[in-house]
């Protein structure tokens, strides 16, 4: 890390426990505007059947169950409601949405901050370096899904080659799994019983196909950075308006969120400003800026052939991201 740039330094003891405050008013108003938004866009999905609106309503339907990750990933960190069992039980519930079991994604995610960019210790890292074709079957879903859903049936069969899950973790890794798969398996038995395509319709679907809006936020956040332990190197964040940080919850703040992680999603915002004032500059993209950029450079070379430990996914106009204002 940067010597003028320190995690220890940044905040004092004061400022840290202010940052690191939680909030339950703060996280229901946040958690009821997402499922708010979720519940009428479902009720229009439905009026829209039959009709070319069906298109678009299928499409808001799917992003915002998609972005229900966003908040998974807080609740994981416990940091959307102050009271601690409100984090688990909608993480929980918002782990069976996802089709990604809470545990098992709270043991990578952690794996995934302790040693971000790490190839062989990052949770989230371990797999194969990218070429063109590995990349855009990613960022359209198709091995995302693959990836999910096998390794669910096979965690579910007690066979766990996850090396960030420790041996005293896998009983309950193995039981969430299959808990996980007699629940889906409850619910297409009672959809078949019923005759209703409700659950396909109203979930599966508009979730699958709107996949790839979802990995525009999941793609940008370290690939083509260094892969030294270096937040500033390792960690980009997000060029996001309003809505987007609303849907994101404040995660285009990412820099931010990999500094201090403890801080509520809803102070980021605050986090990050200290960040630059003291860093003078951090990595920031746009979504789409960013996918240009990177289907650019791996049409050149795969990304074993780019180097390890510098960031060679840059704004267009190349360079370092100077300082920028928060929105």
């Amino acid at each position: 890390m940067e010597a003028s740039f320190s995690r220890r330094k940044l905040l004092t003891p004061p400022e840290l426990r202010a940052l690191t405050e939680r909030s339950d008013a703060r996280g229901w108003i946040q958690m009821i505007s997402h499922i708010g938004a979720i519940l009428l866009a479902g009720w229009l999905h439905g009026v829209a059947l039959g009709s070319f609106w069906v298109l678009l309503t299928g499409l808001v339907l799917g992003v915002l169950l998609n972005f229900t990750y966003a908040a998974q990933h807080e609740l994981s960190h416990a940091t959307v409601f102050k009271t601690r069992r409100l984090n688990e039980w909608f993480g929980r519930g918002i782990g069976f949405l996802q089709i990604f079991p809470r545990d098992y994604d709270q043991i990578m995610h952690f794996a995934h901050h302790q040693y971000t960019q790490d190839w062989e210790r990052d949770g989230e890292l371990i797999r194969e370096p990218y070429t063109l074709t590995t990349y855009l079957l990613w960022l359209s879903g198709v091995t995302y899904w693959r990836n999910r859903v096998l390794g669910l049936i096979r965690r579910a069969r007690g066979i766990i080659l996850e090396p960030y899950i420790r041996p005293e973790e896998e009983a309950k890794v193995i039981r969430e799994s299959r808990l996980h798969l007699l629940g889906y398996a409850l619910i297409l038995l009672s959809a078949i019983a019923v005759g209703s395509w409700a659950p396909l319709t109203f979930w599966v679907l508009p979730m699958v196909l709107t996949k790839p809006v979802h990995q525009l936020q999941n793609t940008i956040e370290h690939l083509g950075l260094s892969h030294e332990p270096d937040i500033l190197e390792n960690t980009r964040s997000t060029r996001a308006g309003p809505l987007i940080r609303w849907l994101c919850w404040q995660m285009p703040y990412h820099t931010a969120h990999h500094t201090f992680p403890a801080v509520p999603f809803w102070k980021l915002r605050q986090l990050n400003d200290k960040i630059e004032v003291q860093a003078g500059k951090v990595h920031r993209m746009g979504w789409i800026e960013f996918q240009i950029e990177v289907i650019r450079k791996l049409h050149a070379k795969d990304e074993s052939q780019y180097p390890m430990d510098e960031v060679w996914i840059v704004p267009l106009g190349g360079g370092r991201t100077a300082r920028v204002p928060a929105e």
